[in-house]
């Protein structure tokens, strides 16, 4: 399979960015230290080329009914120029993909996917189309559009200073199209990292653009370009789930702790509504807690989890947590267990203690604007 590039892959050459295939793209793992990088979202503002995210685009007289069908939210409930965080179900009610909704009007909607479940996510949604037969049209415009995320405390000052005052920025999950740099763009308040911050859908040619202004007027405020890999331990240390990791079509939104962002009152029929429905109404086997390192270790994905000798989950994602200076994690372990219980962390044959505690893990350093 060829490797895909992004529009700004000759950036991060320039920036000596080390490089790894990421679902089928080549894409910037970190140009300094991940720590580093990690630091400076936090403290300052970091620019997060995304652009392997696929875009699709709902719109047709049936757009807000086949969403109905494919996700557990109340679509009904979004107004324009807002965003709603969703999950795309099959029939078991396990989780395809996590994904944002975004509403423009009543016949349209994009929804941004994760790069690795593309090519699951559009078939799915066009058979149901088409078994539904619902009037819509489905583009994906994943090839045509580069997404540029940029993220921490410092990022709404930057965007204020080439253009975009900070009077009409969109508030935190809601998004409105601009003209930037004489061209057009939808920004949204949204990312993957717990602080405040905006992603920015730009046509493929003037990603380069974009990239450059942010990166040369953003000097001021401390800007870096920053990899996946602190985009993994930023959205760890805000307990943001990673498709693949800490959910699958295995997981459902109960099970994953996303109950807080399912309906409780949707009349609508969706995909595993029958099983979703009964894991709000009692209890499911097993949920996804955070936890902490006591003994030092590093919990890694598929590690077992122990209790008293017994094993009662497994870790889906560990690692550092650069603001804590503590190695922290997330797992899926038995539904008895609770914030404050002990458990063993099983790392090469060695049983390490660990507590559960409560998520985040780390709070915003700034407060969202809602």
């Amino acid at each position: 399979m060829e490797i895909k590039l992004t529009p700004l892959h000759d950036k991060h050459i320039e920036l000596n960015a080390k490089m790894h295939e990421f679902a089928g793209w080549d894409m910037p793992i970190q140009y300094a230290s991940i720590i580093e990088e990690h630091k400076c979202v936090r403290s300052k503002v970091g620019l997060f080329d995304v652009s392997h995210m696929g875009e699709v685009v709902i719109e047709g007289e049936d757009a807000v009914e086949l969403l109905q069908m494919l996700v557990p939210q109340d679509v009904y409930t979004l107004e324009d120029k807002q965003i709603m965080y969703g999950q795309l179900t099959n029939k078991q009610g396990g989780i395809i993909d996590d994904l944002l909704i975004y509403k423009y009007n009543d016949e349209k909607y994009l929804i941004v996917i994760n790069a690795s479940r593309v090519d699951a996510d559009i078939p799915w949604i066009r058979q149901n189309a088409k078994d539904e037969r619902f009037k819509v049209n489905i583009t994906d415009l994943t090839n045509d559009y580069s997404l540029l995320a940029l993220q921490g405390p410092n990022s709404s000052a930057l965007l204020d200073k080439i253009g975009i005052k900070t009077e009409s920025q969109p508030k935190y999950y809601c998004f409105d199209d601009y003209k930037l740099l004489d061209t057009n763009v939808m920004i949204s308040r949204t990312g993957y990292t717990g602080e405040d911050g905006f992603e920015i859908m730009i046509k493929n040619e003037f990603a380069v653009k974009l990239w450059d202004t942010l990166m040369n007027e953003g000097q001021e405020f401390g800007i870096m370009p920053i990899g996946l890999g602190a985009r993994d331990t930023l959205r760890l240390e805000a307990a943001m789930l990673l498709y693949g990791q800490d959910m699958t079509e295995e997981t459902t939104p109960i099970q994953a702790t996303l109950g807080w962002s399912v309906s409780k009152n949707k009349t609508h029929n969706y995909n595993g509504k029958d099983v979703i429905k009964a894991q709000l109404a009692s209890k499911p086997n097993k949920k996804i807690v955070g936890f902490i390192m006591e003994d030092r270790g590093i919990a890694r994905h598929g590690y077992e989890v122990f209790n008293g000798g017994n094993n009662i989950g497994v870790v889906t994602s560990g690692g550092i947590s650069p603001t804590l200076n503590a190695n922290i994690g997330l797992a899926y372990i038995d539904s008895s267990y609770t914030i404050d219980d002990e458990i063993d962390i099983k790392i090469r044959d060695k049983f390490f203690k660990a507590k559960i505690i409560k998520r985040p893990f780390v709070e915003k350093v700034n407060k969202i604007v809602r």
